[in-house]
């Protein structure tokens, strides 16, 4: 199969002033499509045929880190809404036994959003083991599919998410995701499935 990247599930000008479509632009356009590219050019072997989860989940080093990176992105991007949604009660009853309510959780997030040093990603996550929800960040394409825990939504901490639009001002770009552009009806979406497994 061929690798192409994923439309955007809204216009690229839906979530000003949070993101600019000049900022999209680019990062969809021409990051995100640069990765499918190359992706799409280091596969030539029964790979091509396997769910992109499954080839990062297989691979390692070049094709890890492209793979990975595509897959970041197209959650990124259903991590993403105008208005951020309602969370369900469910997600809601599983934030307050988690992180004591709202509020914690937003200073978790924020917090390993903040401290994620350089390149990388923070996430809320459900652990089927523990039957509870984390957040942790990673570094660079590393992502929570090589793990147990279950991707519920990702914020994009590499400075080209941003920086157009907030320059180095990683903080504020964090605070107004939380404030009203973090999907929760997608992050509910997820868990349901995650519960359903």
């Amino acid at each position: 199969m061929d690798f192409t990247v994923a439309r955007l599930p809204f216009e690229e000008d839906a979530l000003e002033p949070f993101i600019s479509a000049r900022t999209l632009s680019y990062h969809h356009g021409k990051h995100h499509a640069g990765y499918v590219k190359k992706l799409d050019r280091a596969l030539a072997d029964e790979r091509r045929e396997w769910p992109l989860e499954k080839i990062v989940a297989a691979s390692s080093g070049g094709v890890f880190n492209l793979a990975a990176q595509v897959w970041n992105h197209d959650f990124y991007w259903k991590s993403l809404a105008p208005g951020g949604g309602e969370a369900s009660k469910v997600m809601v009853s599983l934030i307050d036994a988690s992180f004591g309510g709202m509020a914690g959780f937003r200073a978790r997030f924020k917090d390993a959003a903040a401290s994620e040093f350089g390149s990388g990603w923070a996430w809320l996550v459900y652990r089927p083991v523990e039957q509870d929800l984390a957040v942790l960040s990673t570094t660079d394409a590393v992502t929570p599919l090589t793990s147990e825990a279950v991707p519920l939504l990702t914020l994009d901490v590499w400075e080209h998410a941003y920086y157009l639009d907030f320059f180095n001002d990683r903080g504020r770009y964090i605070e107004e995701f939380l404030d009203g552009y973090l999907n929760w009806s997608f992050a509910s979406d997820e868990l349901a499935r995650a519960l359903a497994r």
